[in-house]
């Protein structure tokens, strides 16, 4: 399942640059399924909708940090654990039980990010 950050956050910014996906972004600040990852064209949400990669969406949280569940893997294929999680002066990186993934969906997820 993918990670979120909860209310307890202290906007320190610790987690925003460990992610291999471009998953975490500042409060208030859109989001694109391009940013940081090689995605060109269309790609389809996990909810189904098919979205431009550049498009902006809008933000998951405007007053902390958040993790976008669609760019969220985990950190599978990449480390052993998430690194959000490890960095987090406050623990407030969990398990968001609203995005159940397998291992294997989390690590399609990646390579559909990244080609490499």
């Amino acid at each position: 399942m993918a990670i979120k950050i909860t209310d307890e956050c202290i906007n320190c910014g610790a987690c925003e640059p460990e992610c291999p996906n471009n998953a975490i972004y500042e409060g208030g600040v859109e989001w694109a399924i391009a940013d940081g990852t090689e995605v060109k064209g269309t790609y389809t949400l996990m909810d189904g909708t098919v979205t431009d990669a550049h498009a902006a969406h809008a933000p998951v949280a405007v007053d902390t940090y958040y993790i976008t569940p669609n760019k969220c893997t985990e950190c599978q294929g990449f480390h052993d654990e998430p690194q959000c999680a490890a960095v987090c002066p406050v623990d407030c990186c969990v398990p968001d039980e609203m995005y159940r993934e397998t291992v294997d969906e989390l690590l399609a997820k990646k390579d559909k990010m990244h080609l490499n």
